[in-house]
């Protein structure tokens, strides 16, 4: 489970996912924090040259569903078991309704407890590149006002076999990790029906992940 993350600089997501730069605060991101997601773009400006098929939003680390009354939820809602996301209260909608997107991180930080004490580890792509994360997200309307609020969820799997995230976490605790998505399936996840979700949540390979200082 992911907890703690790095956004990349604004520059780079727009370079890595052909969107338009914006602009972005805190770049080390914990639940409730402000951070960028992308989305299939809900409106192409179909007299453009070049229309992005893609867009970037600012959303809470932390799903907030429309039923929320406050955004506090975000604090338990920053991961998402993608085998119970369609039962699940807080993210059966943005699952049945396909609302897929992907989070770019440039590092994510897990908990080492190898050593019997936790020993947060950051841990990138061997090949330098972002990370794209499958995701979920919502939006959310603050009663009594008109402010929206976008937020967003990491899709986790079980890692208990994996030779590299199995490492992570408590002894005793299942093993998880987010689903990093190969570059090749983003356009495919961003646009993939409910029904093909679940052929996306695949373990990221082993040798593509490493420890950076």
């Amino acid at each position: 489970m992911c907890s703690h993350y790095e956004a990349p600089a604004p520059q780079r997501v727009a370079d890595t996912f052909g969107v338009e730069p914006y602009e972005q605060g805190r770049l080390n991101l914990w639940p409730g924090y402000i951070g960028p997601f992308i989305r299939s773009a809900e409106h192409v400006d179909l007299e453009a040259e070049s229309p992005a098929p893609n867009e970037v939003l600012a959303g809470s680390f932390g799903l907030v569903p429309s039923w929320s009354k406050d955004t506090k939820i975000a604090r338990k809602t920053y991961n998402c078991r993608s085998e119970t996301a369609s039962a699940k209260p807080s993210f059966r909608t943005a699952w049945r309704q396909a609302r897929h997107c992907i989070i770019p991180a440039a590092a994510i930080y897990e908990p080492d407890w190898r050593t019997g004490k936790s020993i947060p580890t950051r841990i990138v792509r061997s090949d330098g590149e972002l990370m794209g994360i499958a995701g979920l997200w919502e939006e959310w309307h603050e009663p009594g006002t008109d402010r929206i609020l976008h937020s967003f969820t990491m899709l986790t799997i079980n890692a208990d076999d994996h030779p590299f995230m199995r490492n992570y976490h408590k002894p005793e605790d299942e093993k998880r990790m987010v689903v990093i998505l190969p570059k090749g399936l983003y356009g495919d996840w961003l646009k993939a029906s409910t029904s093909d979700s679940m052929e996306f949540m695949r373990q990221y390979p082993a040798d593509r992940m490493v420890v950076a200082m």
